[in-house]
């Protein structure tokens, strides 16, 4: 048990004891003490002042003698007005330090023999690379990934790749008029680009239509929906759903230049999925359920032939399912793709990992489901995250001026390789181990700025700031493993063997050696919490403390210089504990952490 567990109940004891009222262990809250107080747990009393008929502070005078009494792991108690903080012996953190310093998985829990929790995430389309917004996505899916897998629960990767639609088509009209037969291999680009930058051209040619319309007299709305290109771009997706061979085999010679294209950019981010699943498979099997709600009466069919779920009854409005051509939407082959992926997995949860611009779409997604008979789509659980946005702005797909993912990941590790030559931190370094390290550094960088932010809140992402080896960043924590390595590399230099350990618990703790031992402490805590609210941040933000106080440790504290063998055993071996945590967190949010800089 926690040292918090254990106080919780014998604050429990403590209060029907002295004012007879029973109270659930569970509802007792106990917090960090801040650290201008004395102790290390508070409990708020307040709430328990009313059932003890008397004022917060004698409450708290009187549960705090009554656990102080019954626990011996309590040493002291303090009450500042209704707060009662508590303060746990030194000989509890010399022993969970003794227990736990030379555990490489501390923290980490054993896999449940549970269901799985699915977790979608990246789920690019195949007319564009990808950009600064698939980077959020792509780092928050795979980060909340381990972190699940940490807490114990089976995790499946997915990837959801929206293969076929409108956007495709346009892609594939821009290049069968304008290409000429290009090719990645032609034009030495990657096949992602190359696909992109026919989309980016299918929106100036169909501006320039508009336009042309408008100067005929023809209306806004009419121009828009008129525009040859589109109107060929629509022909071409009805030819797809037809299975028209020619249009077929255009659409998969140009998504095989595409994934291509994204298995590189994965791989630089360091991301990787169990199954991906393609939208070409699922919007049939959404068009089936679709069929099936239809004849159940659940769904409606207007004059035009197009299908809808009305859901005004529920506060929203209708909401169209299939075309009144017969072609899909969006919401046709997600449905398609639940039931696929629920059928392949019987999982415990359906998380999707999508921006929070699509919040109505999934509220649509699981009240369609569940109205349609599948009790399951309880499970489905859309993890709503902000927005990126750079100090430029906004970046929009269509214009061409979104931050290429490719693009930045190459200006990071050119940014890192400046400030690291700049700083010296590479000078006895070999050419292919500082390239290396750059590349490192770069990518800590970016996942950390990124990860580090509640995926709640919209970012702004600058680069530069990513980059520095102080304050709250990637590169200042990986620094601080570095150090914390070296520190190890020159004890072994001295023959200092951690095994003498046994005598530990006679030693006495510093204030400083206390503190990072209560913050490695947190970590099981912090993880927990970290996969309960789905928030790489948590844990970001936590190794950065880790770090910070290492650091204050480090620059106050002789390690290798002490009198005592003893205590320099004790010190190394703080330091290798700090450095498995860090290793450990900064893992899981998908970032390497060098041995040395």
């Amino acid at each position: 048990m926690t040292v918090e567990t254990i106080l919780q109940k014998t604050i429990s004891d403590a209060i029907l004891s002295l004012y007879s009222e029973s109270i659930d262990q569970k509802g007792i809250i106990l917090q960090n003490t801040k650290k201008e107080f004395n102790g290390d747990f508070t409990l708020v009393v307040f709430p328990y002042a009313k059932m003890a008929k008397k004022n917060p502070e004698q409450a708290a005078n009187e549960i705090g003698e009554y656990v102080k009494r019954e626990l011996p792991v309590v040493s002291d108690f303090n009450v500042i007005k209704g707060f009662l903080n508590f303060s746990v012996s030194d000989e509890y953190w010399r022993q969970f330090f003794s227990d736990n310093f030379s555990n490489v998985d501390f923290g980490i829990q054993s896999e449940r023999k549970e269901a799985p929790v699915v977790v979608e995430y990246s789920s690019p389309n195949t007319n564009k690379p990808l950009h600064l917004g698939h980077i959020r996505n792509n780092l928050l899916g795979w980060s909340i990934s381990e972190i699940l897998k940490a807490n114990g629960y089976c995790v499946k990767k997915v990837n959801l790749v929206n293969d076929r639609g409108i956007h495709i088509c346009k892609s594939m009209v821009a290049w069968l008029h304008f290409g000429h037969g290009e090719t990645p291999e032609s034009s030495g680009m990657k096949g992602d680009h190359l696909v992109g930058k026919y989309y980016v051209l299918f929106d100036k040619h169909y501006k320039k239509e508009i336009n042309d319309l408008l100067a005929n007299g023809m209306s806004k709305e009419e121009a828009e929906k008129k525009a040859p290109i589109l109107q060929e771009a629509q022909e071409v997706l009805r030819k797809w759903e037809a299975k028209d061979e020619e249009t077929l085999a255009l659409w998969r010679k140009m998504n095989a230049w595409v994934y291509d294209g994204f298995d590189k950019t994965y791989a630089k981010m360091g991301v990787d999925f169990d199954k991906i699943y393609y939208e070409s498979d699922t919007y049939l099997l959404g068009k089936d359920i679709i069929k099936e709600g239809l004849q159940k009466g659940v769904l409606i069919q207007k004059a035009d032939n197009s299908v809808w779920a009305d859901l005004t009854p529920d506060g929203l409005d209708e909401k169209l399912l299939l075309r009144s051509d017969g072609t899909s939407v969006y919401m046709t082959q997600d449905l398609g793709t639940a039931l696929l992926r629920h059928n392949d997995f019987d999982a415990e949860r359906l998380i999707y990992v999508v921006g929070n611009e699509q919040n109505y779409h999934f509220e649509v997604l699981r009240l369609v489901m569940k109205k349609l008979g599948y009790e399951w789509a309880e499970k489905i659980y859309h993890l709503s995250y902000g927005m990126v946005e750079l100090p430029e702005g906004k970046m929009k797909s269509r214009e061409g001026t979104v931050v290429d993912a490719d693009d930045l990941i190459d200006e990071m590790i050119d940014t890192a390789r400046k400030i690291s030559e700049e700083h010296g931190k590479t000078s006895a370094f070999e050419k292919e181990e500082a390239e290396h390290l750059y590349n490192i550094l770069a990518m800590g960088a970016l996942k950390y700025f990124i990860l580090k932010v509640d995926p709640v809140k919209n970012m702004l992402f600058n680069p530069k700031e990513s980059i520095d080896f102080n304050g709250n960043t990637g590169p200042f924590i990986q620094y601080t493993h570095a150090r914390i390595c070296s520190i190890i590399r020159k004890a072994a230099e001295k023959n200092i063997s951690i095994e003498k350990l046994e005598q530990f618990p006679i030693i006495d703790l510093s204030a400083k050696e206390k503190n990072l031992i209560k913050i490695l402490y947190a970590f099981p805590n912090i993880l927990k919490q970290a996969g309960e609210n789905y928030s790489p941040a948590l844990l970001a933000n936590y190794v950065y403390d880790l770090a910070k106080e290492f650091n204050g440790f480090y620059q106050d504290t002789s390690i290798l210089h002490e009198t005592t063998e003893l205590q320099i055993i004790l010190r190394v071996s703080l330091c290798r504990f700090v450095g498995n945590v860090i290793k450990t967190s900064m893992k899981l949010l998908g970032i390497e952490v060098p041995e040395r800089m």
